[in-house]
């Protein structure tokens, strides 16, 4: 009888206990979840893993922003400048191509404070300090100065420029580096913590990941960019390498007109 009715008193401390071990099980589980879910940043955007960045990380990024706005500048104030250029270098070429002589255009260019007129102008004014007197150095002369103002032009139109080159070359690497110390913190995290929950993981692979990508926005149009504007600077320097060769015809006509003047004059004697 004894043993009969001990059964039934072990049977149901065996079910007690084992509904407190999965009542346990079920509250451990849901604890490390809660605290899973406390520990995961809850704002993964840009802007919240900026703000969430080491300081160093923060200065790369802030670096590459005003790096992709430098570009940006450069390259509109750039396009208007070239264009503006262009069609100045035009309109006078249009000019020399016509029937006229090297007086009459620098006459009509005086005024004008663009390449194209400063080099009619810088050929005028080696004419007129050569007294009209027409020798075979006239011509040379009047070619060195165009090749100086042809030069001058080029360094200043190419003017920021360079820093488009820099940006491209140097922004990918500068985003690297911010790369480099995110996955350093996030290993530092992970040795602080004793863990490699994704918790302790997660921000600092986020924010290495985002300094890439800027990284690479502020370099690729850089580089697309800086090879559209040299294009652009190459087709305006033939404008006004034709503008030069056009100058020296004038000069090289009106150098033949002076010298057969006196021959016509002898010959009507």
């Amino acid at each position: 009888m004894y043993a009969t009715s001990t059964k039934p008193k072990f049977r149901r401390l065996a079910i007690v206990f084992a509904l407190a071990a999965l009542s346990g099980s079920s509250l451990s589980a849901t604890s490390f979840a809660a605290t899973d879910t406390v520990l995961l940043p809850r704002n993964l955007s840009p802007w919240g893993m900026f703000l969430n960045a080491d300081i160093v990380v923060k200065a790369v990024m802030i670096g590459l922003a005003v790096a992709s706005l430098m570009t940006w500048t450069v390259w509109l104030s750039k396009t208007i400048e070239l264009r503006r250029a262009s069609a100045a270098a035009r309109r006078r070429l249009s000019l020399l191509e016509g029937d006229t002589t090297l007086a009459e255009v620098a006459h009509a260019c005086r005024d004008g404070g663009d390449a194209a007129a400063q080099i009619i102008q810088s050929a005028a004014r080696e004419a007129a300090l050569s007294d009209g007197i027409v020798d075979d150095g006239l011509k040379e002369r009047i070619g060195l100065r165009l090749e100086r103002v042809e030069a001058a032009t080029s360094r200043r139109i190419a003017r920021g420029t360079g820093v488009l080159a820099t940006i491209g070359a140097t922004a990918p690497f500068i985003g690297l580096f911010g790369t480099v110390w995110g996955i350093m913190n996030a290993f530092i995290g992970i040795s602080e913590a004793h863990t490699t929950n994704l918790a302790v993981v997660a921000p600092g692979i986020a924010e290495a990941l985002l300094a890439t990508a800027l990284g690479l926005i502020a370099a690729i149009p850089a580089v697309v960019i800086y090879n559209h504007l040299a294009r652009s600077i190459a087709a305006y320097r033939a404008l006004l390498g034709d503008a030069s060769a056009q100058v020296l015809l004038l000069v090289s006509r009106w150098e033949s007109l002076e010298r057969q003047a006196p021959r016509a004059a002898r010959a009507a004697e």
